[in-house]
């Protein structure tokens, strides 16, 4: 065996299971695709019981929380076509594929909250400098009920989805769908406030509900922005190591890369072996540590491996590189 050897190591009759982890990306996608449709058809029917009241009682402000449901709930396009896209195989010019289109969705998502955040901030400023009386207030009231009991829902279920199959985006258009949820509980608000006198608290629960859609945006954001950069839970790093570092033959493990692609973890290693391996030996103790890698790790669909060998000056157990 030469002093320096790479095995990028793709599936083999080794790993068997590589198929099966296909599979489960793909069905996670089918299950990311299922979470948008139904939540998409869900805040449809809760834009259109808004709509009815919007024509019964014409409330501004309630038109302008329908028109924002019905826009919001069209972020579930981007984000359908991302999954859409990322079922595709690699190409020669995608060579990992193309699970970064799900990234992609999600910073349209970002943008959309952003958006929504300006506009909902805009009214409540109008709203403090050309009052308007609201009508119908029951009617109202019972519409933003509905508004947000459908949206949070929705929020719920998306998030659930989203971080069992690990996708950021599908997580932030939850978000998104909460801020939605929010702006229906202002619309609540401002009508219990009307009814009681305080022709203020349209616009002064509008500028609070504002300050919350900015704190999702946030959080929406910071989740986006950790994919972009590759970032990992340093947890799922550590878990990869000391698996490698448990399969027979491995002498040392010099470095363990994570990164996710779409909602599915890519890895990079490098382990040590025994100098005097035959090449086939060597060869088998990698199979044995991707083999472990893709049983243990969630989410885990790809796994490249570097093998070094033991040589007498080399200091093993040494803390792996970050």
């Amino acid at each position: 065996m030469s002093d320096h050897q790479h095995h990028h190591h793709w599936p083999t009759p080794h790993s068997h299971d590589s198929a099966d982890k296909v599979d489960s990306a793909l069905e996670s996608s089918r299950e990311g695709l299922r979470a948008l449709w139904i939540s998409l058809v869900a805040l449809g029917v809760t834009a259109a019981l808004q709509a009815v009241v919007v024509a019964l009682s014409g409330s501004v402000a309630l038109l302008g929380d329908t028109l924002h449901n019905v826009a919001d709930a069209l972020t579930a396009v981007p984000l359908g076509i991302a999954f859409v896209l990322g079922r595709r195989a690699a190409t020669r010019a995608y060579t990992y594929g193309f699970g970064r289109a799900e990234d992609l969705a999600g910073v349209v998502i970002v943008l959309v909250i952003l958006g929504s955040a300006v506009l909902a901030g805009w009214t409540a400023v109008d709203r403090l400098l050309h009052p308007r009386e609201m009508t119908h207030l029951p009617w109202v009231l019972a519409a933003g009920v509905i508004g947000f009991a459908g949206n949070e829902l929705v929020a719920r279920y998306r998030i659930t989805v989203g971080r069992r199959i690990g996708s950021a985006a599908l997580v932030a258009d939850g978000l998104h769908a909460r801020t939605d949820g929010f702006t229906s509980l202002a619309v609540v608000l401002a009508a219990a406030g009307a009814w009681a006198g305080w022709s203020w608290a349209d616009p002064v629960v509008g500028l609070a509900i504002t300050a919350a859609i900015a704190f999702v945006l946030k959080d929406a954001a910071r989740e986006v922005y950790h994919r972009l950069m590759d970032r990992v839970d340093p947890a799922l790093v550590d878990q990869a190591e000391c698996e490698l570092r448990t399969v027979p033959g491995v002498r040392d493990v010099t470095g363990v890369r994570l990164r996710w692609v779409g909602h599915r973890l890519q890895a990079e290693a490098g382990i040590v072996v025994d100098e005097k391996l035959t090449v086939v030996a060597a060869h088998e103790i990698t199979a044995d540590a991707e083999h472990r890698l893709k049983h243990r790790v969630p989410r885990l669909t790809t796994v490249t491996m570097h093998v070094d060998p033991a040589t007498p000056g080399r200091h093993l157990n040494a803390t792996p590189v970050s």
